[in-house]
């Protein structure tokens, strides 16, 4: 039993275009330092609500231009792409104003509050012909490349159980959107997408959705428990939480060995491969060379759909998104989840 390489191309290999960024928070800040570290392309300029938080961002990462507006940066003509880092509550009014403006887009994972929201993204860049995709990083990293290969291949076996937890000690003293639901917070959408996007990674389709959690005051979920199963009969338990650091681990267990993620399974992680006899057979360790960040891949990706005239990325498939988006809808459902204006 041995690991097989992976067959995620180097980002710098991918072709350059000029990206427009949509909100300047603090994952926007990760994009920026990804795009410069590790691809050929450029953020050529930054739109805020707020002139002076553009004008900083600008600064602080060699942006030529700072729009007031999310409208002036749309308008960009000098723009190709907009990547939307604004609150989930907020995604589907920015893409569609991207996709309006005629520009590509790239929008934070968890792509939109619900899928019918994303439906409407994805149905208006058809009827626009303009590539619109979901950020969700980490399908595009190597180590997730390694993991489909090995399950598809039957290396493990049959695929039994897959496990995986995310939990970050971001409530009640963390970001104040993650509080408030009328900006779709709480930690399914910002944390559990991770376990689930992987869930749906290894097994595909969920067909049953179980979920249990807890929620707050102002009726978001400080944490939840999610059992999937797939038609095969596979099942993934999944947990986040954003009342404390959990290990942030993931093992996907088949009839004749494992595969266990860790040191976060979502980023650069750690890979080893264990036998049936819980035998470490092969590993891999994680990290990323000096020269990328764990968003360039995306990035890259991305560039190469768009440079193609691809209407979506091969990696995040409007329908990958869609099914998970829906297992996250059904997951609200059973905890009573609802956020204002759905």
């Amino acid at each position: 039993m041995k690991l097989p390489e992976t067959r995620v191309p180097d980002p710098h290999e991918a072709p350059g275009i000029r990206w427009g960024v949509l909100g300047p928070g603090g994952i926007a800040r990760s994009f920026a330092d990804a795009v410069a570290v590790g691809t050929a392309s450029r953020v050529v300029a930054v739109g805020s609500r707020s002139l002076d938080r553009a004008q900083v961002f600008a600064a602080d990462f060699d942006v030529p231009r700072a729009h007031g507006s999310y409208e002036d940066l749309v308008a960009d003509p000098e723009v190709d792409a907009v990547y939307v880092a604004s609150p989930h509550s907020e995604h589907r009014d920015h893409a569609l104003l991207a996709l309006q403006a005629g520009k590509a887009v790239l929008v934070e994972k968890a792509f939109a509050r619900n899928a019918a929201e994303a439906a409407e993204v994805f149905t208006a860049a058809r009827a626009a012909g303009v590539l619109v995709s979901e950020a969700m990083w980490s399908r595009h990293l190597p180590q997730y490349d390694v993991v489909a290969q090995v399950v598809g291949s039957g290396l493990i076996g049959e695929l039994v159980t897959v496990f995986a937890d995310h939990g970050q000690p971001l409530f009640p003293d963390g970001p104040e959107r993650l509080a408030r639901p009328e900006l779709a917070g709480g930690a399914l959408l910002d944390l559990g997408v991770y376990p689930i996007s992987f869930a749906d990674h290894v097994m595909g389709p969920a067909t049953e959705v179980m979920a249990s959690g807890t929620l707050t005051d102002l009726g978001v979920d400080a944490q939840s428990n999610v059992l999937l199963r797939n038609d095969a009969g596979a099942q993934a338990v999944l947990s986040c939480t954003m009342l404390a650091a959990t290990p942030c681990t993931a093992a996907v267990v088949g009839t004749r060995g494992r595969l266990e993620l860790s040191g976060a399974f979502y980023g650069a992680a750690d890979v080893r491969l264990v036998d049936g006899e819980h035998r470490v057979v092969d590993e891999r360790p994680g990290g990323f060379p000096d020269d990328v960040r764990g968003f360039s891949y995306e990035i890259a990706e991305f560039a190469r759909a768009l440079t193609a005239g691809e209407p979506e990325t091969a990696v995040m498939t409007h329908a990958t998104t869609l099914r998970v988006m829906e297992t996250m809808d059904e997951v609200r459902r059973r905890l009573g989840m609802t956020y204002p204006g759905e």
